[in-house]
């Protein structure tokens, strides 16, 4: 990635965080796109230029998630489909540089019930179901390369895709929804190992 792309990914990183931020302490309608650009330290116009609304830059950390699995999933082309993907999987919820340079402003219980209030905002709902949908054709479309099907013909790729995106959904509904909060991780590979037991990788004719 050339120095340009690096600060573009970066300058959407800040603005997604921005808005997740200040949405989870002040409540969707409470927060205009000026304050998520000056939480970004960028202007309103530069928001503009990345994100169409701020519900898409709130989704935008949930897409980018998933983008990265896709791509940590092309980077493990000699292990066993189902370790690949839950090694993928696991990568994008480690403590990674990026949310490290975003911490949650708020104390663990006050951000965990703002995200909870957040992700069941109505307005929200149309931008994360187009990034989930955008979510499962890039993964079906990497796990294709490893089977070496047709995306197009087969059925195997779009159902993993369709599993692991429900894995993540499930695990982050669950640590949101338990008191104390379980913790996502070890949500996501009991999920995942279920996944692997009933969706084992075809063999190669």
């Amino acid at each position: 990635m050339g120095l340009r792309e690096r600060k573009k990914a970066q300058t959407h990183a800040a603005l997604s965080w921005a808005a997740i931020r200040l949405t989870v302490e002040r409540g969707f309608d409470k927060v205009k796109v000026e304050d998520i650009a000056e939480e970004a330290s960028v202007s309103p116009r530069t928001f503009n230029n990345y994100f169409s609304s701020k519900a898409e830059a709130i989704a935008f950390r949930h897409l980018d998630r998933f983008l990265r699995i896709a791509e940590a999933l092309r980077e493990r082309p000699d292990e066993p489909l189902w370790d690949a993907i839950t090694d993928s999987v696991l990568l994008q919820f480690a403590a990674d540089a990026e949310s490290m340079a975003h911490p949650p402003a708020t104390d663990v219980a006050q951000w965990t019930a703002g995200v909870r209030v957040m992700v069941a905002e109505p307005a929200l709902r149309g931008e994360m179901l187009r990034a989930g949908a955008t979510a499962e054709a890039e993964i079906a479309a990497a796990i294709t390369e490893r089977t070496g099907g047709d995306l197009d013909q087969d059925l195997y790729p779009h159902l993993v895709a369709s599993a692991v995106v429900a894995a993540v959904h499930t695990a982050i509904a669950h640590h949101l929804r338990t008191d104390p909060p379980v913790p996502v991780r070890p949500l996501l590979t009991d999920a995942l190992a279920r996944f692997a037991v009933g969706l084992s990788t075809p063999s190669t004719p």
